[in-house]
């Protein structure tokens, strides 16, 4: 029998149930793509994070319920908690080996910088058939990157969506609405992926991979204050430096425990 120590940690948040849930599980080897799956169905979060050291390097891999993606920040946030808080990591500075490239999380007291690239979008026509999913007939703009980003008028558009979700599964189904701040906001946000098997993802640093830049070219600066206004909710403090996009939060320890595998 193989135990596993297991972490659940709510990220972009100073409290719990804020922010966005990652599970979090070290190993001491990669086990089987299978095994990993399973194990996130079972722990049944939008997103676990697994992650293997060796010497001064940090492979780290995401898991949906569904499959295996490429990039995920409120999870990665989520591991460096875990590493930073919990495992005793001595330095600053992290650096995570990914399917995405690497990825650095710095610490600075309770607050946790991603480094991740930037995401350009560009501006598209949405297909007809997402806008009556998601009940939008209006909108300011339209762009696509690593998923599609529709601008709204503001922060009460941006609120009031509610997607029909089982419409939005057969096509494209990872939709980023956004809008311009209001009051310490600069801009807010909301994410649906329900092909990803996440209906509405909480708080999302993949999202704002493309937000980031957007937004900066639109509001004339380079760093900002953003909120995901999703039931959870969570402040993301966001800066473009160059092609890459720092995405600072805090994050909670909610639970931690061992997992036992036969």
């Amino acid at each position: 029998m193989q135990e596993i120590d297991f972490y659940l940690v709510d990220a972009f948040s100073d409290k719990a149930f804020g922010g966005n849930a990652a599970a979090v599980c070290p190993l001491d080897a990669w086990l089987p793509d299978e095994t990993l799956l399973s194990m996130a169905k079972q722990h049944n979060q939008s997103e676990t994070a697994f992650f293997v050291r060796r010497d001064n390097e940090i492979a780290l891999r995401w898991f949906t319920t569904q499959k295996e993606v490429n990039l995920c920040g409120h999870a990665t946030l989520a591991a460096a908690y875990v590493l930073f808080n919990e495992l005793d990591y001595p330095d600053k500075r992290l650096h995570f080996e990914t399917a995405s490239g690497r990825l650095i999380v710095t610490r600075q007291g309770e607050w946790l910088t991603l480094d991740f690239p930037a995401c350009l979008t560009e501006q598209q026509i949405p297909p007809a058939r997402m806008m009556s999913a998601l009940g939008i007939d209006r909108y300011v703009e339209a762009r696509k990157g690593r998923a599609w980003v529709l601008v709204l008028e503001n922060r009460q558009q941006v609120e009031a969506v509610t997607p029909a979700i089982s419409a939005m599964i057969p096509g494209e189904h990872k939709v980023c609405v956004t809008a311009r701040g209001e009051g310490e906001y600069d801009f807010v946000s909301r994410f649906f992926s329900p092909g990803e098997a996440v209906w509405e993802d909480p708080v999302t640093g993949s999202a704002h991979t493309m937000l980031i830049p957007y937004w900066s070219e639109k509001l004339g600066k380079t760093t900002m204050l953003a909120r995901q206004v999703s039931a959870r909710g969570g402040d993301i403090r966001c800066e473009l430096k160059g092609d890459r996009v720092l995405m600072s939060g805090q994050a909670t320890l909610y639970l931690k425990g061992t997992l036992f595998l036969r």
